[in-house]
């Protein structure tokens, strides 16, 4: 992967050299609309061989909510500016001084809190020698997490579900998401590409699906 390795360093440096009036404009709106904290959020991620660092993002949410780790579409920590963020994906722009700096790559799992991809066992494991990614396969197939949560909430509190969003929300993701996120990037590990990885790329960027691992994603 050493082609890839050279590929982010560069690629990630000119795109900050290249896109910092934007994040100035970004950082600015946020200060403006969420003048609550700070332009930029950190948080401890799980990283290349399970070691922690910390990940960089444009803040989307308020500053004072629950701390919770999955997110639902409507979620009321989520600011209204805070969702154009995240669904033009420009709250991960920041994660481009993270791969600059070797801590992710273009292309790979997300990185996870702790208490995800720390804790898995035997041959999942594999995916913690991969650099987290701003984008990959298994990031692609779900895009809209956040919708496919909240349509999942609102069909178990149709049934008559009583416990409460996050505690159905937190079930779908560990019991499906999640570890269909691990076949993909195990796939994605086993079988890497670098012009795959371009590909990746440019689907993210344009908000196109492309064929992986023979479904479509």
């Amino acid at each position: 992967m050493c082609l890839k390795w050279i590929f982010d360093r560069l690629v990630s440096l000119i795109a900050l050299l290249v896109l910092w009036p934007l994040f100035i404009t970004v950082a600015i709106l946020i200060k403006v609309k969420m003048p609550d904290g700070p332009a930029i959020f950190t948080q401890k991620r799980v990283g290349k061989g399970g070691k922690l660092f910390t990940c960089h993002k444009f803040r989307s949410m308020t500053v004072e909510h629950n701390g919770a780790t999955v997110s639902v579409a409507g979620d009321n920590r989520i600011t209204p500016f805070g969702s154009i963020l995240r669904h033009y994906k420009i709250d991960e722009l920041p994660g481009l001084w993270d791969v600059m700096i070797g801590n992710m790559s273009f292309v790979g799992p997300r990185p996870d809190v702790p208490g995800y991809a720390d804790k898995l066992q035997g041959n999942d494991r594999i995916v913690l020698k991969l650099r987290p990614g701003i984008t990959g396969p298994a990031t692609l197939k779900y895009r809209l997490e956040d919708e496919m949560i909240s349509e999942y909430v609102a069909q178990k509190q149709k049934g008559g579900d009583t416990r409460t969003i996050q505690e159905i929300a937190e079930e779908y993701n560990d019991k499906v998401i999640y570890p269909d996120k691990v076949r993909i990037n195990k796939y994605y590990y086993e079988h890497y590409s670098f012009v795959k990885d371009i590909q990746m790329i440019f689907c993210t960027v344009l908000g196109k699906n492309m064929k992986y691992d023979n479904e479509i994603i």
